[in-house]
């Protein structure tokens, strides 16, 4: 299978045709998928640090990118990590590259990094199937979506204490990371419509990928049916978006980004810095010109490449709402986990943040979008205490 299968899948164009079954091919058994998550996330949020694992997770997919070069490889962000898969040639120069990052994240943040490398014959010899399809999200970047139970069953395999011998990657010198493109030089965001939801979704396994998928659909009819369309609920408007001057804001990106010593990393952060404040400044002189604003531009451009839903055997979303309109969507979710049709984990955001991957600046980007609090990290978190009352009530059964 050529290496640029990813490509060649056909697009989807609406977020509900996630859910069609047609719009999804089968991985080839000869990649490899990738899963990496931070160790201890939920404690490092707690201590106000979910900016740093935030520029972490994205990293692991920035390092990937910047070994695919010129071919395009599916993956999805998931906050505090990622999912990723390579074809053949891709394999061990992304495996070099992902532990070069678990190398800097330790060395940069203290951060564990947990990364695993899964080929996806294993995942088809234990019983699962990895499905992927192509999601546009502008003219310029798709997005994958994967289905079939295999990207869960690989993720199993990853963090579990025993099996996670067999396919975890120990994190080697921090200088081999190339994160070329990777920023964070935003202001954290108000949500255009009132406050940020961070929802997970996720079903029990179930015999057959049609009932899957028809709860999934389900579940976005009725996001749809509560907000309005997709540009009704989306979390970002280009108003209310602005790039940070606030030093503090930008470190972390130089801790990244910046080089081993501290000096070099307080050389990257003016930099930014300056280019922040230049900005600003040519907006200026371009009103004062009557010149429509290349600031405004961009940051509309940003908001059509901004990565707030997804899917890979797992429903993830960032929904800008009304408190009404979130208890709505809450009253219902309960009434489906309480029938035993999913489990769902949720948490409210005042404000949400951008982590970026950037490597031409009007064209191909991507941008991640999550709750600034902690976001997607503490859903999960209230996704797992409802998996335990759902196990607790099933094991009784």
């Amino acid at each position: 299978m050529t290496a640029d299968f990813f490509t060649q899948l056909p697009l989807i164009t609406r977020f509900r045709e996630i859910t069609d079954l047609n719009a999804y091919r089968p991985l080839p058994a000869d990649w490899t998928i990738f899963v990496s998550d931070v160790r201890g996330s939920t404690r490092a949020v707690a201590e106000g640090r979910y900016k740093e694992v935030n520029m972490v997770g994205a990293a692991t997919i920035t390092a990937a990118l910047n070994v695919a070069d010129e071919i395009e490889i599916p993956f999805v962000f998931g906050g505090d990590g990622a999912v990723l898969a390579v074809p053949p040639p891709l394999a061990e120069p992304t495996k070099q590259a992902l532990s070069a990052v678990s190398g800097l994240a330790r060395e940069a943040f203290n951060l564990e990094l947990r990364v695993g490398a899964v080929p996806v014959q294993t995942i088809l010899d234990g019983g699962y199937q990895v499905f992927v399809a192509r999601l546009a999200l502008n003219m310029q970047v798709a997005q994958a979506v994967f289905s079939g139970g295999g990207i869960r069953y690989a993720e199993q395999l990853v963090k579990d204490a025993v099996t996670g011998a067999d396919f975890n990657i120990a994190p080697t010198d921090p200088a081999a990371a190339n994160l070329s493109g990777l920023e964070c030089r935003w202001d954290t965001i108000q949500p255009a419509h009132g406050t940020a939801l961070c929802v997970i979704v996720q079903t029990p396994p179930q015999p057959d990928p049609a009932i899957t998928m028809a709860i999934y659909r389900d579940v976005i009819d009725e996001i749809e049916q509560i907000y309005g369309g997709d540009q009704a609920y989306h979390p970002l408007h280009y108003d209310l978006m602005q790039i940070s001057t606030r030093p503090q804001a930008l470190w972390a990106e130089a801790r990244l980004r910046g080089g081993e010593s501290r000096l070099s990393q307080l050389a990257y952060l003016m930099q930014v810095y300056a280019l922040n404040l230049g900005v600003y400044g040519y907006r200026w002189l371009q009103q004062l010109r009557g010149e429509n604003p290349w600031w405004d531009q961009y940051r509309k451009h940003v908001v059509t490449a901004a990565d707030y839903r997804k899917y890979d055997d797992v429903l993830r979303m960032i929904i800008a709402g009304t408190d009404a309109q979130h208890e709505a969507l809450i009253t219902h979710l309960t009434a489906r986990f309480a029938a035993g049709e999913l489990i769902f984990g949720v948490h409210r955001s005042p404000e949400v943040m951008l982590t970026c991957l950037v490597f031409e600046r009007m064209e191909r980007q991507i941008h991640f979008v999550d709750g600034a609090d902690g976001g997607f990290t503490l859903a999960a978190q209230d996704l797992k205490q409802r998996q335990q009352q759902y196990t607790f009530v099933n094991s009784r059964e």
